[in-house]
């Protein structure tokens, strides 16, 4: 039993662990390199199925009448801006230094990206509202997908994609990756709401399905921190920065809802991001040494998750006077 508790209470970290572990044993055993490589790309064509049933059974339990714009929306998106705007001031005064300048590229890239997908499920277990929270990571969406093309090139002169290309390319990931199950969690509630209630009912299934999302991402997030060239001291850098940053976001996200009315929801809308779409924009805009920082962002926001779900469930647990 305390076994089984333990791995409730922690299961994020628990889920980082195992990534973590079970990429370095195929890595560093060579009698599994052979399994490794048949292994790994199964387990990466797994993660945007295990995503897609990680949001369909969120979904099912949003109240879409109660998905409106808040003001703390509002608030969010104003301060994701100006972290954009001042760490593109970084980037170009970092242009003679080559290091520099992928430690700010790193930087950018876990801010300038939408708010996770599966910041809902989070906010579900952490009693916050997931109907203001689905809403606003839909819009966080759109304006991610504007911002990306219009600030990449203005920074990288080599890239060569027009804006309307990359619009039209990120939005396609994002529909596939939310909007397709918010339509599903829709089609079921309204017309087979048997169905619908079922999949709601099954306790904490989104967060252990979200829970092993995770345990692909730490692996592939490990891989690229193995396989990387870049130096010691400059991933150390990227990895530092990018704890910073995680707890700047999640502060500031936190104060910006205690003062617009939605704390819980407002620190997991600026702080939780989409690093699977920071990563793909590093490749495509930028170096793949600067997917590091949203890789270990990753690592971060989870640790943090799990933290909070700590603090929640120990209040929790306390007996009221």
């Amino acid at each position: 039993m305390q076994i089984v508790r333990f791995l409730k209470d922690w299961t994020l970290p628990v889920a980082i662990a195992v990534g973590s572990g079970v990429y370095l044993l195929f890595y560093y055993v060579s009698w599994l390199h052979g399994a490794g490589q048949v292994l790994g790309p199964l387990a990466e064509g797994l993660f945007p199925v295990a995503l897609f049933l990680t949001l369909l059974s969120t979904f099912c339990r949003v109240d879409f009448r109660q998905m409106r714009p808040h003001r703390w929306h509002i608030g969010v998106l104003l301060a994701q801006l100006l972290l954009v705007a001042g760490c593109c001031c970084a980037v170009r005064a970092a242009a003679g230094d080559g290091q520099q300048r992928l430690l700010w590229e790193s930087v950018l890239t876990c801010i300038i990206g939408p708010s996770a997908a599966a910041a809902p499920v989070v906010c579900g277990k952490l009693g916050g509202n997931i109907n203001t929270m689905t809403t606003f990571t839909l819009v966080s969406s759109i304006v991610s997908a504007v911002l990306i093309p219009l600030v990449f090139p203005m920074l990288e002169q080599t890239v060569h994609v027009s804006f309307l290309s990359a619009f039209a390319i990120i939005l396609r990931q994002l529909a596939l990756v939310l909007l397709l199950p918010l339509v599903l969690g829709w089609v079921l509630q309204r017309h087979v709401p048997s169905v619908s209630r079922w999949v709601a009912s099954v306790p904490d299934l989104s967060f252990y399905l979200w829970a092993f999302t995770l345990s692909i991402t730490t692996g592939i997030t490990v891989r690229n921190i193995v396989h990387s060239q870049a130096s010691a001291w400059l991933l150390a850098m990227i990895a530092t920065m990018s704890l910073v940053l995680c707890v700047v976001q999640f502060g500031l996200g936190r104060a910006i809802g205690r003062w617009l009315g939605e704390e819980v929801n407002s620190g997991q809308a600026l702080f939780q991001k989409n690093t699977a779409l920071a990563i793909w924009v590093s490749y495509m805009y930028l170096h793949p040494v600067a997917s590091v920082g949203a890789g270990c962002y990753v690592l971060w926001q989870n640790m943090v998750n799990s933290l909070e779900l700590w603090h929640y469930r120990r209040n929790q647990r306390q007996p009221t006077a």
